[in-house]
Parts: C-alpha cells; structure tokens; sequence
C-alpha cells in the first residue's frame, strides 16, 4: 500500500514538474529608427527622410538609399509594411512655429 502511494506521488510531481517547465519564448526583434523631416506650415508635405546606419539593417532587403528615396511618410509606412516591419511609435519634435517638424518613425521585425 505505502509502496504504490509513493508510486502515485511520485508520478504525479513529476507530471507537474514536467508541465510547468514548458516557458514561453519570448519573441526577439530588430528595431529600425526613420526620422522624417516635414515642411511647416505646408499640411505636412516631407522635406526629408534620413536614416543612420543602424545594425538592425544588416542583412535586411531595404536599404538606407531606398528609404531616403521615398517622397512622403505614407509611402515609408506601405514600404515597410511590404518588408514585413510592423509601426510601434511616432514622436514628433518641434522647436519654433517655423521651423520643420522632426518625426521618428519606430519600426520593428521579428528576428
């Protein structure tokens, strides 16, 4: 009797053990900065589109000569949505009521 309860018990911490160990991978991405240069006072027509090499690009099928090359931000947003690279956050920067507006378009892929 205490043999086959040592048995059950047994089984059973090992059943959960072996349940509970399971984890979840936590996904990894690449992370890609656009910083986009606006015109003020003009309905927001792009003046720029700079990108710094950033280590997330290595690799990747864009590169930074055909993204300045793009001539509005809807056309970067269809762009990167074609390479995979979904939109997480805009922030925009702006000093004096003339001066053009600085956007940072944050990107990101799964590795």
């Amino acid at each position: 009797m205490k043999y086959s309860v040592n048995i059950i018990l047994l089984s059973s911490f090992l059943f959960f053990l072996s349940n509970s160990s399971i984890a979840q991978e936590i996904p990894k991405y690449d992370y890609l900065e656009v910083i986009v240069i606006q015109k003020a006072n003009n309905s927001g027509r792009v003046k720029r589109i700079k990108v710094q090499e950033q280590k997330s690009l290595v690799g990747k099928q864009i590169t930074i000569k055909q993204l300045e090359q793009l001539e509005g931000s809807s056309d970067l947003l269809n762009y990167m949505n074609t390479g995979n690279w979904e939109f997480v956050d805009r922030q925009s920067i702006v000093s004096e009521e003339n001066d053009p507006v600085w956007m940072s378009y944050i990107f990101r892929k799964r590795k």
